[in-house]
């Protein structure tokens, strides 16, 4: 490991930027990444970088008991009754593409939200979900159209 300092005046200590072998647990934080959020994650630098990927993915996501969709759920709650719905809009859009929840669950979640994290969390999460709803059920119609004029 080492202990440098990055053109900012940040430390970097992170092994694996400045390693050429990754670390196990690097590797498997990853992988976990890529499929919670559905698209390719490449490694990144610093330690914030190093503790998401090597212990929140490597360990916390990987752990048995729940599948990603049952974190998925919990994370969204949370994730309401915080506010948070930056973070809720990446983990909305990648629980579609996954194919973890399907625009109703989506809906309902919401609605669900709105009693336990409050009425103001619950209608910003809606207004997260509905762009990506719209867009899934866009997809499902053309999809569905072009399978009928395929058949035609």
């Amino acid at each position: 490991m080492t202990d440098e300092t990055t053109p900012d005046g940040a430390r970097d200590a992170s092994p694996e930027t400045t390693s050429p072998e990754m670390s196990e647990a690097r590797a498997r934080g990853l992988r976990t990444m890529t499929e919670v959020y559905g698209f390719d994650m490449s490694d990144g630098p610093g330690d914030f970088f190093a503790h998401t990927a090597d212990h929140l993915f490597a360990e916390v996501w990987t752990r048995p008991g729940l599948s990603h969709r049952d974190r998925r759920l919990l994370l969204l709650g949370a994730l309401t009754a915080q506010g948070n719905t930056d973070v809720a809009d990446i983990q909305v859009g990648a629980a579609l593409a996954n194919g973890e929840l399907t625009p109703d669950e989506l809906e309902e979640i919401a609605l669900f939200l709105c009693y336990y994290a409050g009425w103001p969390g619950g209608t910003k999460l809606n207004n997260v979900i509905g762009p990506h709803v719209a867009r899934a059920r866009k997809a499902a119609r053309q999809a569905s159209e072009e399978a009928e004029a395929g058949r035609d």
